[in-house]
């Protein structure tokens, strides 16, 4: 599946309708009557999540906006300056004014592969990510869990995808291409081998041993006929990446994806995780 800009945009709307919004409660109630808020989000792709968030928490909000492409973070820059109702250069982030709040943006190139300390800065009071830790390994995963338990911040990460799918109408390799995808998913994405459908329990195993207390929540994607494009980039990408694993034979690849491409419908299955220090 690529991660362009492009990509990103296209999932956003699904992205934002399909987060829990119980989960998104308590976070703003575990966060509120803070003065200011230091948030810090990992794989920060496009800014999606701090679309999504922002709007959620406090009035005055400090993001520190982490990613590995440099295409990405530009991308991120532009669009948030679009998105809010003013926007001005600040050193070398930006201030953005939206629905009555104050958000002080920085922009930060990071291989979060090498580790996430020097990403968090000191003293964040909230960690996110959103559509990140499937990729990841499980022991990378428990060392984003200690840096950020190290900390004592609060931890909120969203669509974690967690292996279900159902597509519609049925096919008859859809089981076939949902195992091929998962065993590509497994694949190290430069994070060590990756947890797949298993990152949300190993995100809440990571941080109930450090004292936190946990929830979750499903975040489903159920796209239909105004989805249409998303469920096409979804299929293409879902046969790429089927196709790198050589499991299946082209033809069935193809049958598969010419069907997934006339008018499909489908639900893809994500988990929220929202992780509170305790004391």
């Amino acid at each position: 599946m690529s991660f362009s800009a492009e990509w990103l945009a296209l999932r956003e709307p699904a992205d934002h309708r399909s987060r829990d919004a119980g989960l998104l409660d308590a976070l703003a109630a575990a966060l509120a009557g803070r003065e200011r808020l230091r948030i810090v989000d990992l794989g920060c792709g496009a800014g999606s999540n701090l679309r999504a968030l922002a709007p959620r928490l406090g009035p005055v909000q400090a993001w520190r906006l982490v990613d590995h492409d440099p295409a990405l973070l530009a991308a991120a820059r532009a669009r948030l300056a679009a998105w809010a109702d003013g926007a001005r250069e600040q050193g070398d982030g930006l201030r953005l004014e939206k629905d009555g709040r104050r958000l002080d943006v920085a922009f930060v190139r990071a291989d979060l592969a090498g580790g996430v300390a020097a990403a968090l800065g000191e003293a964040p009071d909230l960690v996110t990510a959103a559509a990140l830790f499937d990729l990841a390994s499980p022991a990378w995963i428990d060392a984003v869990a200690a840096a950020i338990a190290a900390r004592g911040a609060a931890f909120h990460t969203a669509l974690t995808y967690d292996g279900n799918e159902a597509w519609a109408p049925p096919h008859p390799a859809d089981a076939a291409m949902r195992a091929a995808f998962h065993a590509h998913q497994g694949r190290d994405k430069g994070f060590g081998p990756a947890a797949g459908p298993g990152a949300t329990a190993a995100l809440a195993r990571a941080f109930a041993a450090r004292g936190y207390r946990i929830a979750t929540a499903p975040s489903p994607w159920r796209l239909g006929s105004a989805d249409g494009a998303l469920v096409a980039a979804l299929a293409e990408g879902t046969a790429e990446a089927v196709r790198e694993t050589g499991l299946l034979a082209e033809a069935a690849v193809a049958d598969w994806l010419a069907a997934r491409r006339s008018g499909a419908s489908c639900t893809v299955g994500h988990l929220d995780l929202l992780a509170l220090p305790s004391a």
